[in-house]
């Protein structure tokens, strides 16, 4: 199932109303003045309160405002005027930061893992991208920082996992990387919600069928519907992988391409003609007690 977003990824467009005005409130109190033995009298008081327009509220007000609003509810917030579509839609808008914090714990904000991202909406969406512990085999676990899998030490077992949201269009990317050894096999790639989770023995799961494109590291070649594509990349005496190193893949789904970067260096296109229908990110693994993490970066920027 794709996933929606709500505001983090909206590109609604604002519409050009002012903030809704506050009308001025009135209230009338009345008093009665209990009588004395010299004097009787009903004194009547009329107090007007002027309440503050919402268009000449201070910007933290309204980020403090929209930072307790649920992010279901925020995209229809966007909708409603200029200024509130600017205040939300900003990256920097400390809205982004409390629902961050609602989210994230403070040790994965502080560690290397989302070192990519600079702005708390950019961790936020990443989050919702992140591995999805309801579709990944029953020998992968989700680390609690929900961006780190665990591949537990099963014998004879190919084990893979994929992403919570599928892709179907625009240009998108994400950075995966092993913090283990790679093992026999290790591919990272693509898969459609049909693609399977586990495999026996030692295979490249991922590429192994129709609903899937995989780039093995160890060989360093492509595999799709069981066969293999050729070297990747095409490069001669191409260095192997390194454990740490950092990987982004490019998903673009109006060209119909899959591509790699590696240290920012595109490597070209992987696989063309993709078809049109949601691709996760996916990685498979054999290697016990491996880990590998995958972050969510957004539109990849050429160059």
């Amino acid at each position: 199932m794709m996933m929606t977003l709500y505001a983090i990824d909206s590109c609604v467009s604002p519409v050009t109303a002012s903030a809704p005005s506050v009308a001025t409130l009135t209230t009338t109190t009345t008093s009665t003045v209990s009588p004395s033995p010299s004097t009787q009298s009903s004194v009547t008081s009329a107090a007007t309160v002027t309440a503050v327009r919402w268009d000449y509220l201070p910007g933290n007000v309204y980020e403090l405002i929209f930072s307790h609003v649920p992010q279901r509810d925020l995209l229809s917030c966007m909708l409603v005027c200029r200024k509130w579509y600017q205040t939300i839609r900003d990256d920097r808008s400390d809205v982004w930061r409390v629902h961050c914090l609602n989210k994230l714990s403070k040790q994965i904000l502080k560690s290397d893992v989302l070192s990519s991202l600079s702005s708390y909406k950019a961790k936020l969406r990443a989050y919702f991208y992140a591995w999805d512990s309801n579709d990944c085999s029953r020998n992968v676990y989700i680390k609690p920082n929900g961006f780190t899998l665990h591949r537990n030490p099963v014998a004879q077992s190919t084990d893979a996992a994929k992403g919570k949201a599928g892709f179907l269009v625009g240009r998108h990317s994400w950075e995966v990387w092993w913090e283990g050894p790679l093992g026999t096999v290790a591919v990272v790639g693509i898969a459609t919600k049909d693609a399977p989770v586990q495999s026996a023995g030692y295979v490249a799961l991922l590429g192994s069928n129709a609903d899937s494109w995989g780039w093995n590291l160890v060989d360093n070649n492509l595999i799709h519907n069981g066969d293999c594509h050729g070297n990747y990349p095409l490069l001669n005496n191409a260095p192997k992988y390194q454990t740490g190193e950092r990987l982004r893949v490019i998903l673009d789904c109006d060209d119909s391409t899959l591509s790699f970067e590696r240290n920012y260096e595109f490597l070209g296109v992987a696989f063309r003609g993709l078809p049109n229908k949601p691709l996760y990110p996916s990685v498979s693994a054999v290697y016990g007690n491996t880990e590998v993490s995958m972050v969510y970066l957004g539109y990849p920027y050429d160059g």
